[in-house]
């Protein structure tokens, strides 16, 4: 059996900036994204009996930040008094995952894929920061954070064709972006 041993003291030098970069994209607020990734850390140290060494321990560290992201979407959203934001990993419903089909399977541990998948998370990112403001918005809490139409509806205080044109707009938009870009 692997030693599953991991090193905190190299987290920082190795992770943060990762880590940071994966949730600035997901909160879009540096202070909140810097709270997210300390709580990761944090929350690392305190489970480190845990790691199993079936995943590296980057991979083991995105699991415990996505926790605290989803985790702050429900704070923020129950002290609006919002509907409750839920992230599905894999659905068989395909409705707003058009973008997330054509992304390799995070799992899949072939450097290449690896390699493709930074590649078009940049792409997606560079696209995205291009879309009007609004666009920009919507597409990421329907597109990449999953919240239901409702929740975006509430959120922004638009109707439900308000947000469907929206939505069509920043897919036509980062569609041909990343055709540009990508492809």
């Amino acid at each position: 059996m692997p030693n599953h041993q991991i090193n905190p003291n190299k987290w920082i030098d190795l992770y943060s900036d990762y880590l940071f970069n994966y949730t600035i994209t997901r909160v879009s607020d540096r202070e909140i994204a810097q709270d997210l990734v300390q709580d990761t850390f944090l929350a690392g140290l305190k489970s480190m009996k845990n790691f199993k060494g079936e995943a590296s321990e980057r991979t083991w560290l995105i699991s415990i930040l996505k926790r605290k992201i989803i985790d702050h979407y429900r704070k923020i959203n129950s002290n609006k008094g919002k509907a409750e934001v839920r992230i599905n990993y894999k659905d068989d419903e395909s409705e707003g995952d058009w973008l997330e089909e054509r992304v390799a399977d995070p799992f899949d541990k072939t450097a290449e894929d690896s390699m493709q998948n930074s590649e078009l998370g940049d792409a997606i990112h560079n696209c995205l920061s291009k879309l009007p403001k609004k666009q920009a918005e919507v597409f990421k809490m329907k597109t990449i954070l999953n919240y239901e139409t409702e929740a975006i509806c509430n959120e922004l205080d638009i109707t439900a064709s308000n947000l469907w044109v929206i939505i069509h707009r920043a897919r036509t938009a980062m569609a041909g972006c990343l055709e540009k870009n990508w492809f």
